[in-house]
């Protein structure tokens, strides 16, 4: 029938995937907390879509920020820039300040890649 158990769907996260998508995806998030808790480090780039509360790793980035700047935690805003890769290997380090992440969507307009150092930009769907 390929739909996720009811067993499993109280203690797992809320997704409409069928079950073998489920899995994969399941699958990942677990191998993406196995290398973080290993490695004790944030990873370079995060997959934040996999994280069960995001809202508190974005909240940790201002934390972080604003303790490293020593400027009021108050003054913290999120700013987003979009990067012209899909290859988060290339990424092999973490930002001086902020982070990179991955695993954000987008509803009612998709994104064109800048080519070379333009900037990319948002269209219609």
């Amino acid at each position: 029938m390929n739909i996720v158990p009811t067993f499993w769907e109280k203690y797992a996260y809320a997704s409409k995937k069928p079950l073998l998508d489920w899995f994969q995806d399941m699958r990942e998030r677990q191998q993406q907390l196995v290398e973080w808790s290993e490695a004790l480090e944030t990873p370079a780039v995060l997959w934040i879509s996999a994280l069960f509360n995001p809202m508190s790793y974005l909240t940790a980035i201002m934390q972080v920020t604003a303790r490293k700047a020593q400027l009021p935690l108050d003054d913290m805003v999120l700013s987003t820039e979009v990067t012209n890769s899909k290859d988060k290997t290339e990424f092999t380090e973490a930002p001086e300040s902020g982070a990179y992440i991955n695993g954000y969507f987008l509803e009612g307009a998709a994104w064109e890649m800048g080519r070379g150092g333009e900037e990319g930009y948002l269209t219609e769907m």
